[in-house]
C-alpha cells in the first residue's frame, strides 16, 4: 500500500513537470541559464549581433528576445509575462514599470541614444528643411508609429507639436505598430513619408532621409535596460545589461547607427 501512494505521487510530479512545460501564455522559465529579454523593435537588427558577441563569452546564458514596440512590451510585463530584462526605446515606460514595482529599480541604467529622422522612398525627391513646411505640402500619407504606445511616435508627435504642425497633418497619419512597421510603410511606398529612428534608417537601402529632426523639438532618445522585479535569475540579467554598456557593445550598436551616451 505504501508503495503504491509513492508511486501516485511520483505520477503526479511527473506529470505536473509535463503539464508545467507546456506552451502557456506568461509561464516563468525555470531554466537557470536562460534569458528573455523584451526588446524595443528598432533593436531587432543591433542586438542579435551583440548578443552572439556575448555568448561567445558567456557560453553557459542563452538569450531569446521578444521584440515589440516598448507599449506592447510593458503591458505584457504588466501582465506577468516571464521577462528576466526589458530594454526599452524611452523612459516612459521604464517610468510606468518602476511606479508598479515590476522592475528591480537598482538595475536601471541607460544603455544606448538614437535620433529621429523623417524618411522618404528612395525614388523620392522631396526635400525638407523644418516641419513646419509639411504642412504646406501636398502629402497623401505619412507613417508614424501609434503615439499611444511606440516611443517612436511619441517624440515625432512631440517634435511636430512643438513645431505648431500636429493638427493639420492629423488626417495624413497612418499609425504603425512599431517603428519597424513605420519603415516598411515608406520602404513599400504606401506612405510617402515616415518617421523613424536614425538606426531603421541606416538598415535600409529603400529609403533616404529627407531631415533630420532637430533634436531641441523632442526629449533626448535613449534605452534604459532593467532586470524586472519577478525574474528567477538576476545575476545572469544584471551580467547582460553590463555587457550591452561595454566598448564591445558600444562599438556594434554604432555600426548600426546608435549613440554612444557613455
Amino acid at each position: 500500500m505504501k508503495y503504491l501512494v509513492l508511486l501516485f505521487f511520483s505520477c503526479i510530479t511527473l506529470t505536473g513537470c509535463s503539464l508545467f512545460n507546456q506552451e502557456e501564455p506568461f509561464q516563468k522559465s525555470t531554466e537557470a541559464n536562460k534569458l528573455l529579454v523584451s526588446a524595443a523593435a528598432s533593436l531587432a537588427d543591433a542586438l542579435p549581433e551583440v548578443i552572439t558577441a556575448f555568448e561567445e563569452e558567456y557560453p553557459n546564458i542563452n538569450i531569446t528576445v521578444n521584440y515589440g514596440g516598448s507599449g506592447q512590451l510593458s503591458r505584457q510585463i504588466q501582465q506577468g509575462a516571464p521577462v528576466d530584462i526589458f530594454l526599452s526605446a524611452n523612459q516612459q515606460w521604464m517610468d510606468t514599470l518602476t511606479e508598479e514595482k515590476l522592475i528591480a529599480e537598482d538595475t536601471r541604467t541607460d544603455v544606448i541614444g538614437n535620433h529621429l529622422v523623417l524618411i522618404g522612398n528612395k525614388q523620392s525627391s522631396q526635400s525638407i528643411a523644418s516641419l513646419q513646411q509639411l504642412s504646406d505640402m501636398q502629402i497623401d500619407q505619412i507613417a508614424i508609429g501609434n503615439p499611444e504606445s511606440v516611443p517612436a511616435g511619441i517624440y515625432a508627435k512631440t517634435a511636430l507639436q512643438n513645431s505648431g504642425v500636429w493638427q493639420s497633418l492629423e488626417e495624413q497619419f497612418v499609425y504603425a505598430k512599431d517603428v519597424r512597421q513605420a519603415l516598411t510603410y515608406v520602404e513599400s511606398g504606401n506612405t510617402e513619408l515616415g518617421f523613424v529612428y536614425a538606426s531603421d534608417a541606416a538598415i535600409s537601402n529603400d529609403i533616404r532621409i529627407i531631415t533630420e529632426v532637430d533634436e531641441t523639438l523632442y526629449p533626448a532618445i535613449v534605452y534604459p535596460a532593467s532586470v524586472t522585479s519577478y525574474s528567477t535569475n538576476r545575476h545572469d540579467a544584471e551580467t547582460f545589461i553590463h555587457f550591452l554598456k561595454q566598448d564591445k557593445a558600444a562599438a556594434i550598436f554604432k555600426s548600426y547607427g546608435f549613440r554612444n551616451i557613455h
